[in-house]
């Protein structure tokens, strides 16, 4: 497998979930016209769950936290949407798995190899690396609501709370009768309760 060594640095062995994150990314680029892994930010990549999915993801493309490029939206699914940033008006894709991936994958991979011996687990890791795309995986056109622009900020941008005095970077303030609020004082949903 192309990928092996840099998935195996952030994890102790690849599974399928991994598998599939890497197909997702080789498919948007290849359907982007996009060259893999992207070296500017043409590409942002908005996944639904986290862990060793979203790692496949920004493995094969590049994408990530660090560079601005990968958001998590936790809904529980293993699914991307990408935006190509340099198309006009901007490109979107969600990508996820085809509900029939997994019994696809273990009629390929029988199809091939005595099964007896294998799991279903072992089954998917082998076949989503060949299996046909369109066996794999559906690829569905979305509007974006959210402006990317305003989604990544500009460099620089910081204000101050003024209820708790912290910073806030990317301006992600509320403004709110002539008060700067951070989203936490504003009341909007965190993942915290109140502060002490």
């Amino acid at each position: 497998m192309h990928y092996e060594k840099e998935l195996l640095q952030l994890h102790n062995h690849i599974c399928p979930r991994q598998i599939l994150g890497i197909r997702m990314g080789e498919l948007a680029a290849q359907l982007f016209d996009l060259p893999l892994p992207q070296k500017d930010k043409s590409l942002l990549a908005f996944v639904e769950t986290d862990g060793c999915f979203a790692d496949g993801i920004m493995v094969a493309t590049g994408c990530s936290l660090g560079h601005r490029t990968l958001r998590l939206f936790d809904f529980g699914k293993v699914a991307v949407t990408f935006v190509n940033t340099h198309s006009q008006p901007e490109r979107a894709l969600r990508i996820y798995p085809n509900p029939l991936a997994r019994s696809h994958a273990v009629a390929w991979f029988t199809e091939r190899h005595h099964a007896g011996t294998y799991s279903r687990w072992q089954m998917q890791l082998d076949a989503y690396q060949t299996l046909p795309v369109e066996e794999l995986l559906i690829v569905q056109p979305v509007e974006l609501i959210i402006s990317t622009k305003a989604l990544t900020s500009r460099p620089g941008i910081r204000a101050t709370c003024s209820v708790c005095g912290e910073e806030i970077i990317n301006e992600r303030e509320i403004i709110r009768d002539g008060l700067t609020l951070c989203r936490h004082c504003a009341g909007m949903d965190t993942y915290y309760g109140s502060l002490r």
